[in-house]
This record gives structure tokens, C-alpha cells and sequence, in this order.
């Protein structure tokens, strides 16, 4: 039996969405061969990884760490050194077993940590966004859309590695493809909007968004909000829907694809759930609430695939409720992207 071995996290300050992928790749593997699935996660402030226990896969936990002295920018996701990390990782694969494959998703490392782990696997899976270091794999997935992506990589990956860019290779859960198979027409009325912008969502976007939302007085627009398990403000917008009569909260929700198939708009971040909510053809008015967010979404805007607004601290209550104005009084169309529901060979 192959063993797949994913090295990942997630907290308050990382957000989910790293791990969501993974787990979304591991579903895909696990469905097309018999592997053994294992999860490497660092015990941060927040995490999720729970989930990956709930899917069935194996967790191994590098233990807690106090922040190191002088990690700045993504370094300091780990709180600790690379090097340390890379020798932690490495004691677990040597408890694991030789891997066939192991899947880096992480923008604290690079090449260096990736080369130290390269004697413990056959084959190393990057995913990656950002373009901006060198790696060492044989293959590197960056599912989001620029306008000029072939170029983003060059002369950060080796020649004979084999990239996957775009779209087309998004990982998206098998929940949406399910729901693909009824997805709704929408006809330009909005009578349902989604409100969702993330796992944590620390600058609370979705709060900015709800009061927006209430200054239009939508009596007849179901509005669904929906907030991530490392939320810190969730006690604040679960009390604020409960003071709206349309407004309905949900918590770490199982069924996001059919939320996004009931409604008619949505407001939200970049990353992931731009793809999933381009999938089920959701017009989308998106806050970029990250720094890897702000190209995807400009370049996603000029190709006509969502309404963006800026950087969040940028983007204030007005913005938002002009934005709305302007789809509730016209509907949009949204440019066509060919998904593969596969990435694995």
C-alpha cells in the first residue's frame, strides 16, 4: 500500500484553508487508490485538526512551541525555525516509513526544508500561490488564475517538474460536484445572499458586511452567514443575525456547496472559495483579506469572474453596500473556467 504523507497547519493566524485543500486532495487519492493517508500538523493556537481525525486519516501532532525570537512575514507561522521543523517532520516519516509522496503545503517553506525531507520520499507535491521562493518537487499545483501564470514559476521549480496551474486544477470538495448536478438557474432576481469570509476571519469582514447588509432594509433577501471554527468573533455575529429577521447563522457548516447553490450573491474573501463559488456560477463581491489574495483577486476582476473591492483594510460599510446596490439592480455573467474533478493521475 502507498503512503501519502501531508505536511500542513492551520490556526487563527494561518486560517483553514490550507488544511481544507489537503483534505480535499487526500478525499480525491483515497478515492482513486488504496493509500495510507497520513497528516503532519503543528499544534498552533486555533488549529482545526480535528478534521483530519473525523476523515479518517492519521494525525501525527509536532508539538506546541513559545513564538521564536526573530521569526517574521510566514516564517513565523511555524514558531519555530525551519531546521527544527524539517528535523521534526523528519522523525516522524522515519516512524512512518518511507513515503511515496509527500505533500508540502506551507508558505514557510521552501527549497532548503523540502531538500531535507527529499531522502525520506520518492516524490515531493508543492502547493504553492505565492511565486515568490524556490522549491525542490516534482510537482506544484497553484490553483488560482493570474493573467500571465505560465511565467510565475519560472526559474523557482526544477525543469522536470510538472506544474498544474489554474483553475482548471482547482481542489474543490466532492460536495460541489454533487451539487453541479442540480445546480440551480439564476435569473438575476436576488432573493438569497451568502455571507462568508473564511475560516477565521480576523479583520471580521463578515461583521462590515452584516451592518451593510441591514442598512438596505432586504425584508424579502434571505441572507445566510456562515463562519469558520477559529472565528473569534463569532459570539458577536451569531447575536447580531439573532437581531435581524433574515439573517441565519451558521457555524462550521458541512454543507457550504448548497448554501452556495441557494444563493443568488455572495460576499466574501479570496483564496479557495473563489473557485468554489465560481464553480456553482455564484456572482461573487469579494474582499481580498490576505496579502496572497490581492493578485488573484485583481486578476480575477479584470477577466470578469468577480466584483472586487480592495484590501480589507481599504474596503469600508459604504463600499460594500454600494456594491450590493449595484447587483440588485443588474445581473452579471461569469466567465467560463473548464474544472477538472480530478488533479491525481
Amino acid at each position: 500500500m502507498k503512503k501519502v504523507v501531508f505536511r500542513v497547519d492551520s490556526s487563527t493566524q494561518i486560517g483553514s484553508g490550507h488544511l481544507m485543500r489537503c483534505l480535499t486532495l487526500a478525499a480525491q487519492i483515497k478515492k482513486q487508490h488504496e493509500t495510507e493517508l497520513h497528516f503532519i500538523c503543528r499544534d498552533l493556537e486555533g488549529n482545526l485538526t480535528s478534521f483530519v481525525e473525523q476523515s479518517g486519516y492519521i494525525l501525527h501532532v509536532l508539538p506546541r512551541a513559545t513564538m521564536e525570537v526573530g521569526l517574521t512575514g510566514y516564517a513565523a507561522w511555524l514558531t519555530v525555525p525551519w531546521r527544527r521543523d524539517a528535523e521534526e517532520t523528519r522523525a516522524l516519516l522515519l516512524s512512518i516509513g518511507q513515503a511515496d509522496l509527500l505533500v508540502v503545503d506551507s508558505y514557510a517553506l521552501d527549497l532548503a526544508w523540502e531538500k531535507a525531507l527529499r531522502p525520506l520520499t520518492t516524490r515531493i507535491f508543492v502547493i504553492d500561490d505565492l511565486a515568490n521562493r524556490r522549491h525542490d518537487c516534482d510537482i506544484l499545483l497553484d490553483q488560482n488564475f493570474y493573467l500571465h501564470q505560465e511565467r510565475r514559476y519560472q526559474g523557482l521549480v526544477p525543469e522536470t517538474c510538472e506544474l498544474r496551474l489554474g483553475p482548471k486544477f482547482a481542489l474543490l470538495r466532492e460536495e460541489f460536484y454533487e451539487i453541479k448536478k442540480v445546480q440551480r438557474l439564476r435569473e438575476g432576481n436576488i432573493r438569497n445572499i451568502l455571507v462568508f469570509y473564511g475560516g477565521s476571519d480576523l479583520t471580521n469582514e463578515t461583521m462590515k458586511a452584516l451592518r451593510s447588509l441591514a442598512t438596505l432594509s432586504l425584508r424579502s433577501v434571505t441572507v445566510n452567514v456562515v463562519v469558520g471554527g477559529s472565528n473569534p468573533y463569532r459570539r458577536e455575529i451569531q447575536d447580531f443575525c439573532r437581531q435581524q429577521r433574515n439573517f441565519f447563522y451558521f457555524y462550521q457548516v458541512n454543507h457550504i456547496a448548497a448554501l452556495m447553490n441557494e444563493a443568488d450573491l455572495s460576499l466574501g474573501a479570496g483564496g479557495t472559495t473563489i473557485w468554489e463559488r465560481h464553480f456553482l456560477g455564484l456572482p461573487s463581491i469579494v474582499t481580498a483579506i490576505a496579502e496572497n489574495q490581492i493578485k488573484v483577486c485583481e486578476d480575477c476582476a479584470q477577466a470578469g469572474m468577480i466584483e472586487y473591492l480592495g484590501e480589507a483594510a481599504n474596503v469600508s460599510e459604504r463600499a460594500i453596500t454600494a456594491a450590493v446596490r449595484r447587483h440588485l439592480n443588474a445581473s452579471a455573467a461569469l466567465v467560463d473556467v473548464p474544472y477538472r474533478e480530478s488533479i491525481i493521475d
